[in-house]
């Protein structure tokens, strides 16, 4: 493993604004009961050789965009631990895989506990925004969230600790985060909603790993060839050369006779192992020929159809030189253990000189030599969304498949469905909102501060839904009045009761009000779209046979027939066609439905139809 490469202080303390940007910082403790220093430093020792197996069995054929998963022993403020940061640069997944790889090893050590963090503070709280419970907020999470036995456990507010540190932040130090961890190992809360947020990206480890590879036919000298073959992993730092290059270190390259450690000359056709960030930064980036490589680059205006994809070979393969050419510089003196080997095998091939490199017939023993991935996947097309939507793939389905196009896209588009059926279909749901559970509505607010209450019950309470907090949210996106909705019987009223007479005296007193509000909620859905449900459905479906209402029709009659055709009617087809439609009328602009989506973590792409226009 590499050495900690990073060149921040190492005092650093987990906290928001304390760790550089693209950096994730973990640490580890093992929680012990009455053992002593030497026992602890062993057993320290000893996980963090097991950390670095489990990594190198895990992550053999990966390709770290920086740096590496790292753990050095650190002793700070009375705590002995094991410390990491890395710096995983573009590439986010470097950052996940560090989370799987930390929750991986919590599963083999009962006694461990982990602490995660980066430049944004808890961003595992992050991911689960959607769920939280109101009293977590970014000015109070800091050493919150902890892994344990492959679980997130979050310090509840009401912790001794926190009676040391009052105030309206009530963050926590690490060490008093560790004592909590230490001494109330049980009072943590463990919400399984929350962890399953918090963990989604988990899901997809450590099969990711093979799919996010790219091998790829380049053109480049056989000297290169040869380093790639034994130093594979060192193609990450040289595309970081050359991706973040400028003059100065481009001075030798564009120079007509300074030396060169890598001459364009003796060059072969073979794959290189990238990974798909890697690619697609050194694909993404135009160079023009250096002026010892002009004449071996052609231009492509001059050239011949069948001559594009040697040309794109050679090109990828200048750039890929020239990353390793500045890369050369300064070697010896890197901070990389990669760069380093770099450097003394350069050395080595300059001793032994020509005779050293391998023959044509020695590289094609080589695994993989003649691989070359394709590579649609960087090609953006928004028409095969609508095809995705639709069911329908360029190939068609495989006898007793669901019919769409891709799993994964498929698995998309059911999660926003069922957010909003789950939100739509809460039969306790009134005019006020969502009226919750009576365990939940009957707790105070203030039992998060008493020590009183099951964690059971602080859990219930943590997850509950803010009804007061969402209604306000919808009148705003709405434009609603603030009060126009507001019930003050007090009664609950059930999804049914929409299209009952008002009971209550404020409604009795002024039925134009609610008339108006009526008209103006369903000119607002009708507007986006939400309740245009006459637009074609799939074959299999029946069409409601619902007759045309008048102009003068109340709005309530309205909705209510369109409650009865529904019942006939896909849910889930017409669910989403709607929210497509509504996300579709909002044109590129704020709106209820990209709202409410981007809330839930859906973020879906502009309309083709849209891009065109523009064009």
């Amino acid at each position: 493993m590499d050495e900690q490469s990073s060149s921040v202080p190492p005092d650093f303390n987990s906290g928001r604004g304390r760790i550089p940007e693209n950096y994730v910082e973990y640490d580890l403790f093992l929680v012990q009961q009455k053992k002593g220093c030497r026992t602890l430093l062993q057993e320290l020792e000893m996980l963090r050789k097991s950390a670095i197996n489990i990594c190198n069995t895990v992550t053999k054929d990966h390709i770290w965009q920086r740096d590496e998963f790292h753990l050095e022993m650190k002793s700070s403020e009375g705590m002995t631990y094991l410390h990491g940061m890395t710096d995983y640069g573009d590439a986010i997944e470097d950052e996940w895989l560090i989370v799987y790889l930390l929750r991986q090893l919590t599963q083999s050590f009962p006694d461990l506990w982990v602490h995660v963090a980066d430049a944004d503070g808890e961003f595992l709280l992050i991911e689960a925004a959607n769920v939280l419970p109101k009293w977590i907020t970014p000015e109070m999470d800091q050493n919150r969230v902890w892994i344990h036995d492959s679980k997130l456990l979050i310090i509840p507010l009401s912790s001794a600790a926190d009676a040391q540190q009052e105030g309206n932040t009530a963050n926590m130090t690490l060490r008093n985060a560790f004592d909590y961890v230490r001494t109330k190992p049980n009072a943590l809360l463990h919400s399984p909603l929350i962890e399953a947020e918090a963990f989604y990206r988990l899901e997809k480890y450590p099969d990711y790993i093979r799919h996010s590879t790219h091998y790829s036919l380049v053109t480049i000298p056989r000297k290169l060839a040869y380093i790639l073959h034994l130093i594979p992993k060192s193609v990450s730092i040289a595309v970081e050369m050359f991706y973040l290059r400028d003059a100065v270190t481009m001075k030798s390259i564009s120079s007509a006779s300074a030396p060169l450690v890598f001459p364009p000359e003796d060059f072969v056709t073979t794959s290189i192992h990238f990974t798909r960030v890697l690619f697609a930064q050194l694909k993404s980036q135009r160079l023009d020929p250096p002026p010892r490589w002009r004449a071996l680059i052609k231009d492509r205006s001059e050239a011949s159809p069948s001559d594009f994809q040697k040309l794109a070979r050679q090109d990828m393969g200048m750039k890929l030189t020239c990353g390793y050419e500045m890369l050369s510089v300064d070697a010896d003196k890197s901070r990389h253990r990669v760069v380093r080997e770099l450097a003394l095998l350069l050395r080595d091939l300059a001793e032994d000189g020509d005779a050293g490199l391998p023959t044509d017939r020695d590289m094609e023993s080589w695994l993989n030599h003649q691989r070359d991935d394709a590579e649609d996947w960087m090609d953006i097309n928004y028409l095969d969304f609508e095809r995705e939507l639709d069911g329908k793939h360029q190939s068609t389905s495989e006898e007793g498949g669901s019919g769409f196009g891709d799993p994964q896209a498929q698995d998309h588009l059911r999660k926003i469905v069922s957010r909003f059926e789950s939100f739509l279909s809460d039969n306790k749901a009134g005019i006020d909102g969502v009226n919750l559970d009576d365990s939940d509505g009957n707790d105070n607010e203030d039992a998060d501060d008493s020590d009183g209450d099951e964690d059971s019950e602080f859990e219930d309470k943590a997850v509950s839904f803010d009804e007061e907090a969402f209604q306000q949210m919808m009148r705003e996106m709405m434009g609603m009045p603030e009060n126009g909705t507001k019930n003050n019987c007090g009664v609950d009223a059930g999804a049914s009761d929409l299209t009952q007479q008002p009971i209550c005296e404020e409604t009795e007193n002024n039925p134009d009000d609610l008339q108006q509000l009526s008209s103006e909620m369903e000119a607002e859905l009708r507007r986006h779209g939400a309740l245009d449900l006459k637009s074609e459905t799939p074959r299999h479906v029946k069409a409601p046979a619902a007759e045309q209402c008048h102009d003068e029709q109340q709005p309530s009659s309205a909705i209510s027939t369109v409650e009865e055709s529904m019942e006939e009617l896909n849910i889930d087809y017409n669910l989403a066609q709607n929210i497509l439609e509504s996300f579709k009328g909002q044109a590129g602009m704020a709106g209820p439905t990209g709202n409410l989506l981007g809330m839930m973590g859906f973020t879906l792409p502009r309309d083709e139809d849209d891009r065109r226009r523009e064009d």
